[in-house]
């Protein structure tokens, strides 16, 4: 339990408090509105599903208040500076922005399902007493007359136009009524198109689906207006409910039961929200700013297995190592932004991107640079970022564990690229002394500017007598019977016959446990920070690792785990 602590430990008290204000919001309006006085007749016609209509919607204000923040990337990367000077684990927090996105949102679907079931519960109920269908108070309640938009409590009218109105003319020309039936389909499509095998492949899809959260913020600011849920206010004489509630019939006509008079409350939603809008529109605004400015191409490589090399240069532009950037392409869309981890070194004058073949924007980008002259620029790219990310807490650890699936090398090309400056200069202040990497791949010929980048490191290394600073193993996930054979023939060779290293390439996957336990023995009273960019099914099995390897006595080894998240 200790071990799960030092890795979970802060994340699940975010959680509990979280989940925390979220009940508390829940029963505190429920009581509120099952209790209040204001809402006796108001009960009445309605029952208890007024309460259960109106405690999501409390829980709604909170979670929507919340659900942009973590995607406000430029505002997380301010608070990870600020966090320098705090514990690694606060930083840790950071990183899992996406995941807390996604569980806001989950809570948001939850309510709204209750909060409109609710709700056509109780245009149900407010038809059925307009048709005299429950008793006399409240038939007599219903037939209220409209002064001044104050007496009226069912919002079921018979005018002289509409003699006859039924539940669904009040559904959809309301204003609480008609936002309410389009932020609930642009929540259903948004959630929908969100799912793993959506998001993976139809990307765009999902991209441009998820931008109907516009229509749901502008249709959540206004769903209050309508105030369809009215209460009764103070009267002079005032209207006591417990004596005339069976005097309906007297309501105005005696001095000490006058005739009810109700209001709906002020809108409250858009004090939840505005703050979290007005910040995820300067977002937006500093993404155009950055859009505008110049992208120039230093260098355009095309590498085997179609991944593209990006060298770009941008005025002003400073990067940490492990960060990434979102790119646009106008000439392939002027609305999609894509991430991408930067390969390159804050040492360096430029920075690096480089982009597999992975959906139709990839596969348009690599067909346009393919295309161009030799020498000439690429189309105008627009680039934001960089933005932060757990590879940036690196060099904090005494000891550290790289760990890329495929594509996920990205960031620590970064980081391997900037420890050899590092030690190129002599820096005094690099505390980082152990590296073990862990490369799985299913193939390496996608990837040989990276086995270029080991063997200069490797090669670096050894004539600085640092041969022990970086341990890297890589694993050939897939392989065929004629890759085996040709490995066989060749294993008495120096260098491996698929990366060229002098590290022999593993088939098949690592024995984690093997690995932690050697790092444990070979690091007794280190801090380990684990870092991976790979799937979340990975993730998991590093994360319990990291937790049944560590030892809560601050002695001896610990583990932190650290996913990269986009």
């Amino acid at each position: 339990m200790g071990n799960w602590i030092i890795n979970n430990g802060l994340t699940a008290f975010i959680m509990v408090v979280w989940m925390g204000i979220n009940i508390f919001l829940f029963v505190w309006f429920y009581f509120f509105y099952d209790l209040g006085d204001q809402f006796f007749y108001t009960r009445h016609l309605l029952g208890s599903a007024l309460a259960w209509a109106r405690a999501p919607a409390a829980v709604l204000n909170f979670n929507c208040l919340l659900i942009l923040l973590p995607v406000c990337r430029n505002l997380l990367s301010l608070v990870r500076g600020s966090f320098v000077c705090c514990g690694r684990t606060m930083r840790k927090q950071l990183d899992k922005n996406i995941s807390f996105h996604k569980l806001v949102a989950y809570m948001i679907g939850l309510m709204t399902a209750v909060h409109m079931i609710a709700h056509l519960l109780n245009v149900e109920w407010y038809n059925n007493s307009r048709q005299g269908d429950y008793d006399e108070l409240s038939l007599a309640l219903s037939n209220l007359e409209d002064t001044h938009n104050t007496t009226y409590l069912n919002p079921v009218r018979v005018t002289d136009l509409d003699p006859q109105q039924i539940p669904t003319h009040l559904v959809f020309t309301t204003i609480a009524g008609l936002t309410g039936v389009i932020i609930t389909l642009a929540l259903i499509l948004i959630i929908t198109s969100s799912m793993e095998v959506i998001r993976r492949s139809y990307f765009e899809v999902f991209w441009y689906t998820h931008h109907l959260f516009i229509i749901f913020f502008i249709g959540l600011v206004f769903h209050g207006a309508g105030r369809i849920v009215r209460s009764q206010t103070t009267t002079d004489p005032p209207h006591n409910f417990t004596l005339c509630k069976d005097r309906s019939a007297e309501w105005g006509l005696v001095p000490e039961c006058p005739v009810p008079q109700f209001a709906g409350g002020f809108p409250q939603t858009w004090m939840w929200v505005i703050g979290p809008m007005i910040l995820y529109l300067c977002e937006r605004l500093l993404r155009f700013i950055r859009y505008m400015q110049t992208v120039r191409y230093r260098k355009i490589v095309m590498r085997p297995s179609k991944v593209l090399e990006l060298q770009l240069e941008k005025n002003g532009f400073k990067m940490d190592v492990g960060q990434y950037v979102f790119l646009n392409c106008p000439a392939i869309s002027q609305l999609e932004w894509h991430p991408f981890t930067m390969t390159s070194a804050p040492e360096e004058d430029f920075f690096s991107i480089h982009i597999r073949s992975a959906g139709d924007w990839t596969d348009k980008l690599i067909s346009i640079m393919q295309q161009l002259p030799e020498g000439e620029q690429g189309p105008k790219m627009g680039v934001d970022g960089p933005f932060g990310t757990a590879s940036e807490d690196i060099f904090h650890y005494e000891v550290a564990m790289l760990v890329g699936a495929g594509i996920g090398v990205t960031p620590f090309a970064s980081i391997l690229k900037s420890i050899w400056y590092k030690f190129k200069d002599s820096d005094p202040n690099l505390r980082t002394r152990k590296i073990y990497f862990y490369w799985l791949c299913r193939e390496t010929h996608a990837f040989e500017w990276f086995a270029d980048l080991l063997q200069v490191l490797e090669r670096e290394m050894e004539e600085r007598g640092m041969g022990d600073f970086l341990t890297y193993k890589l694993y050939l996930t897939q392989w065929d019977q004629s890759h085996a054979t040709h490995v066989i023939v060749h294993s008495d060779k120096d260098k491996d016959v698929v990366t060229g290293l002098k590290q022999k390439t593993h088939y098949g996957r690592p024995a984690w446990d093997k690995e932690f336990e050697q790092v444990r023995k070979d690091n007794p009273t280190s801090v380990v920070g684990t870092f991976l960019c790979g799937p979340a099914v990975l993730a998991t099995v590093l994360d319990k690792k990291c937790a049944k390897y560590s030892d809560v006595d601050p002695r001896k080894t610990k583990f932190y785990f650290n996913k990269e998240n986009f």
